[in-house]
């Protein structure tokens, strides 16, 4: 690996592993917390911007896995740029046509772009909320073949996915 890529590489890891360590965050009670969240996936997410810029979507044969997988995890929490989650997706796309990019974290970039848009997701990947313990996802388009469609990217049952999550 060329040595910029190998820092961009670095840098992505790098980006994710903070990501994981906040993501409690997110739903907190405290305004700061959610503050300090909302600003450091924004600042993941411009920076991802201009990686993509630069060097295309991070594809695991050129940045290696563990980088391809941190971008693609700033693209999921980039939900206040939306601008950066479609050119993700987009280019996202293009890899996967190329065989590079695996099909179950492109359905979940999918389903997070077209729920940020309000509209229906595919996979059922997002989830809106729990209810009697259980979580419940975002509206799906033609829910009965949900299931079905989550196999064809790798994606296990609904149910048995959300189980793990799941609040006794």
């Amino acid at each position: 690996m060329a040595p910029d890529l190998a820092a961009v590489a670095a840098e992505l890891v790098d980006m994710a592993a903070a990501d994981h360590g906040a993501a409690r965050r997110a739903n907190s009670d405290d305004p700061a917390e959610q503050l300090a969240w909302r600003r450091l996936t924004t600042r993941h997410a411009d920076r991802l911007a201009e990686i993509m810029d630069a060097h295309g979507w991070p594809t695991a044969e050129r940045f290696g896995a563990d980088a391809a997988r941190a971008a693609w995890l700033i693209a999921q929490h980039a939900d206040r740029q939306l601008d950066v989650q479609r050119r993700a997706l987009r280019l996202m796309e293009q890899a996967a046509a190329q065989g590079d990019v695996s099909a179950r974290e492109l359905a979940f970039l999918r389903d997070r772009v077209l729920v940020n848009e309000g509209r229906e997701q595919i996979y059922g990947t997002q989830i809106a909320g729990v209810r009697d313990g259980a979580p419940v996802p975002w509206p799906c388009e033609d829910p009965e073949r949900m299931d079905e469609r989550r196999a064809e990217v790798g994606i296990p049952p609904f149910d048995e996915y959300v189980a793990q999550f799941s609040v006794a």
